[in-house]
């Protein structure tokens, strides 16, 4: 950790601060290390189980299904931010007022060429 330089625009990760990383509490060390046996034995068990060459019944993983449900319906949890108002607005509404605008004057300048015999029209039926 000595070689270690932080960088000009970012601050020291949580996990290289000296303050965070050697002032620990001993009920804190307890704590993370409970917190890591707890994960490491779950993660055993799910490994145990996904490679049982005699499985028969379906491994069920409770992230994989909390992830499965929320992009199934995402709109009971959806909540209305400035972000997703500005995104919502600049893929919903602003194209539909473009297009009219382009198309609008697109049949103005048209019309004002028909109106003034300038337009020379391709695959004219009359001539």
């Amino acid at each position: 950790m000595a070689d270690y330089r932080e960088a000009p625009l970012a601050g020291r990760p949580k996990t290289l601060d000296p303050n965070e990383y050697f002032n620990l509490s001993p009920e804190r060390r307890r704590a993370d290390e409970a917190r890591a046996a707890l994960r490491a034995n779950l993660k055993r068990q799910y490994q145990l189980q996904l490679n049982n060459p005699h499985r028969n019944e379906l491994i069920e993983d409770p992230a994989l299904t909390r992830w499965v449900y929320a992009r199934a319906n995402p709109y009971p949890h959806f909540r209305a931010t400035k972000k997703t108002s500005l995104l919502g607005a600049m893929f919903g509404v602003v194209p539909l007022f473009v297009l009219y605008y382009v198309f609008k004057t697109d049949r103005d300048n048209k019309e004002e060429k028909i109106k003034a015999g300038t337009l020379e029209r391709k695959f004219s039926l009359s001539s």
